[in-house]
């Protein structure tokens, strides 16, 4: 080696680095895709201590028990949840017909104002909608697979419900017990890193969670007024993809738009695309930086980044995981910048 170049082996030293690094996480990637059963729910858990943890401190500051705290905590939960999907299932069975046939009647307006009637678009969605028809047909002959998979995501969300009640009512706990996990020279580092991460999750979920209700009353709002069918569906729908950042905001409005251009034609379809686009705008502009000003702010081109390297290990759950992984990640590189970065490095040369 010490016939290389100085440039040359620093060069080889990082490619070791990088190779050693990447084993290892791919790794860590395939043991947590083979236990995913065990490990979303923990994940889940965690999204959801984080965001509950400012509700069940402020149940423990008014005297109450830690357990009490953290089992109302888990019930507002289910209640709100629970509330939330009976609307969006009752509103979507009432107006599921009258959507499918907007979404047909969307089309064929479409085809017609395009000179394409009677054409390849007008029989693509008859075709698509045929399609629907046979897979619900072939999902009833496969119903076994299919209560297999919902008892097993049953379980999977019982479990992240324990686990949050869990995780709340020994938070106060947390960094007692990883500080006995780790060697006590880096124990401080550890900890700190650990807070960094989870204040980072924190306020995305927090600041997530603000914008998204924002946005779904704002659209809400609008439907109604223009009397869009399935407004409160569709607004529950904004309000969850709001937790997938850019995917989420686009498949809402454009539901939304499609529905209002099928029932009330283009002139409302116009309306409902600038009530959406204002919204978003708003949110990005407005909204989001009062809202996430004092928590991780993350650059959109790595958003997107996150997004599809979260979608291509681990589908959905990769995809709604993968903003709030990478605000803890920026959380550590902040903190091991704050320790070991030059400035920090400069602080503690001097006398």
């Amino acid at each position: 080696m010490q016939l290389l170049p100085e440039p040359v082996r620093r060069f080889a030293a990082w490619c070791a680095v990088i190779l050693l690094a990447a084993g290892v996480g791919y790794v860590g990637i395939q043991v947590c895709v083979a236990l995913r059963t065990a490990v979303v729910p923990v994940l889940l858990a965690l999204l959801g201590a984080a965001l509950l943890l400012p509700l069940h401190r402020w149940l423990v500051r008014v005297k109450m028990n830690r357990s009490v705290a953290a089992g109302l905590t888990c019930t507002a939960v289910l209640t709100v949840v629970g509330g939330a999907v009976y609307v969006v299932t009752v509103t979507l069975v009432d107006t599921w017909d009258q959507i499918v046939a907007s979404l047909r009647r969307a089309v064929r307006v479409l085809a017609d104002r395009f000179g394409a009637g009677g054409t390849s678009l007008e029989d693509l969605a008859d075709d698509a909608l045929d399609l629907l028809g046979r897979f619900g047909g072939t999902a009833a002959s496969g119903v076994v697979t299919g209560i297999g998979f919902i008892a097993q995501a049953l379980g999977m969300a019982v479990l992240a419900l324990l686990l949050v009640f869990f995780f709340l009512r020994d938070s106060h706990r947390a960094a007692a017990t990883l500080r006995s996990l780790v060697p006590r020279d880096p124990a401080d580092a550890v900890e700190a890193m650990a807070r960094r991460a989870f204040e980072g999750v924190e306020g995305f979920m927090r600041g997530t969670t603000v914008v998204a209700l924002i946005d779904a009353v704002c659209i809400t709002t609008g439907l109604l007024l223009l009397r869009v069918p399935g407004a409160l569906g569709l607004g529950a729908i904004v309000f969850i993809g709001a937790y997938v950042p850019y995917v989420g905001a686009f498949v809402s409005g454009a539901a939304a738009v499609l529905v209002a251009l099928a029932d009330r034609g283009f002139a409302v379809a116009l309306w409902v695309l600038g009530v959406v686009l204002v919204v978003q705008l708003l949110e990005g502009n407005v909204f989001q930086p009062m809202v996430q000003s004092r928590t991780v702010r993350i650059h959109p081109a790595l958003v997107l980044v996150a997004l599809t390297a979260g979608a291509s290990v681990a589908g959905i759950v990769g995809v709604l995981l993968a903003v709030p992984v990478t605000a803890a990640a920026f959380g550590v590189a902040h903190e091991l910048r704050t320790r070991y970065g030059p400035s920090a490095a400069g602080v503690s040369a001097d006398p």
